[in-house]
């Protein structure tokens, strides 16, 4: 059965702006006016929400060229009534960094969350985690009197929901995208859902339900971005869209919801690797390198440790540790290998709004290579690069305009977005702006 939808009137505040300005047509931005906490007018007005409810399905991996061919049918007809169009991601572009700016609204030097790195704290190499600086959009929703439903969107896990509270509810680990599909479905008709091995009741249907699936990042990375399987596992993750938006219908909310369909990253295919003309080339600069895993610590010789995800995060160590003269002449080194695209120095890397527990290089390898060793089988897949930032991003549905696509929509934009539709505040730390020329006027 449905629940009935309540309307709100909320005070909405203002937005963070950006270190870097970005330049958007003021014909394409029409509409009212952003105001940065603290500024004067932020926060100060009130406006009744656009949407009821917010459906963010978060797909993992889901690279622009997954939409060619007329692919995902149940997407298009919901990008009927909004738009789709492609979001720019963060650096690097790993699933976590991603998925924080989503959820935050803030670049990763705001959110603080990295995957790949060496921390000298520990001494050890670090893969992906959850740490987050700042709250998430699922926390600002609750501070401000809203619900949440995350099915398995894990970046907000212990972050605004978690396992057992019906108010701001985590479910059950596991399953495929059609498992949490039945969950989100579940919560849609009034059924109660398995939340770490009890049965939770959610009183009502939640102003944001978040549905993750990682089918594509998962088969990327088996198979490349060309997977065999591919074509197929589209078409499944398409088919819980449709069962996402009937559910919506069967529970007489589609009028008043907006849908938010986005991904956390492309892909890329790889077949070849460089890491001993890596290594090589350091040493003939006069250092001793070393490749490190999560949880590995370098050998007491090491100069430079890398961490390689997608990109290559190298940090000085020992003896070098705090080197210009090191930093400069690994930098050259590197620079000349014939598959580098890319070496990013901390003035590059504070640029583009990276966390700052990135080292002093990062390494960028050339589209089909990386910078470890090549794939066992012959082919993988890979992100983590400033050629994997971009994904699909679709708004439609209540509170959207239809046929307005979003302009130079990035992730950190999401959140506040997401925020407007619902007539809440934006995350305190958000960055980004409200995409208000894909939205109807208040």
């Amino acid at each position: 059965m449905g629940f009935a939808t309540r309307r709100r009137t909320r005070t909405v505040g203002g937005l963070g702006l950006l270190a870097a300005a970005v330049t958007v047509g003021a014909a394409a931005v029409a509409g009212p006016a952003v105001a940065a906490p603290g500024a004067p007018g932020g926060g100060s007005g009130e406006r009744p929400p656009l949407a009821d409810h917010v459906v963010l399905i978060a797909l993992d991996g889901f690279d622009p060229d997954y939409l060619a061919g007329g692919a995902m049918p149940n997407l298009r007809a919901l990008a009927t009534r909004g738009a789709i169009s492609e979001s720019t991601g963060v650096m690097t572009s790993i699933t976590n960094p991603s998925w924080s700016s989503i959820a935050t609204g803030a670049w990763p030097e705001t959110h603080d969350n990295a995957a790949y790195f060496f921390d000298p704290a520990t001494g050890t190499a670090v893969g992906q985690q959850r740490d987050l600086a700042v709250p998430t959009i699922a926390e600002s929703i609750r501070a401000q009197g809203g619900t949440v439903l995350s099915s398995q969107w894990f970046i907000v896990q212990n972050h605004g929901a978690a396992f057992g509270d019906p108010a701001g509810l985590y479910t059950q680990p596991g399953g495929d995208c059609a498992r949490r599909t039945d969950d989100a479905v579940a919560v849609l008709q009034g059924q109660p859902v398995m939340s770490a091995g009890t049965a939770v009741q959610m009183a009502g249907i939640p102003d944001l339900i978040a549905v993750y699936c990682d089918r594509l990042d998962a088969l990327g990375h088996a198979d490349g971005k060309d997977a065999p399987g591919m074509p197929a596992a589209i078409a499944e993750v398409d088919a819980q869209i449709g069962r996402l938006v009937q559910a919506t219908k069967d529970a007489g909310i589609f009028g008043r919801t907006a849908f938010v369909v986005t991904g956390d990253h492309g892909m890329e295919t790889f077949t070849q690797g460089m890491r001993n003309e890596l290594l090589a080339a350091i040493a003939g600069a006069g250092y001793q390198a070393e490749m490190l895993t999560a949880g590995q610590s370098p050998q007491a010789e090491t100069d430079a440790v890398i961490v390689v995800g997608g990109v290559g995060s190298l940090h000085l160590v020992g003896d070098a540790a705090g080197d210009p003269a090191a930093v400069a002449a690994i930098e050259a080194a590197v620079s000349a290998l014939p598959h580098v695209v890319a070496v990013y120095d901390e003035a590059d890397q504070q640029a583009m709004h990276m966390s700052d527990k990135y080292g002093e290089l990062v390494i960028e390898p050339e589209e089909g290579w990386s910078l470890g060793a090549a794939p066992s089988d012959g082919v993988s897949g890979v992100h983590g690069v400033s050629r994997t930032m971009s994904t699909v991003l679709t708004l439609a549905g209540s509170g959207v305009r239809p046929h307005h696509i979003a302009q130079d929509p990035r992730h950190i934009d999401i959140a506040p977005t997401i925020s407007a539709l619902l007539g809440f505040d934006a995350p305190s730390a958000a960055e980004g702006r409200v995409l208000v020329e894909a939205l109807r006027p208040h």
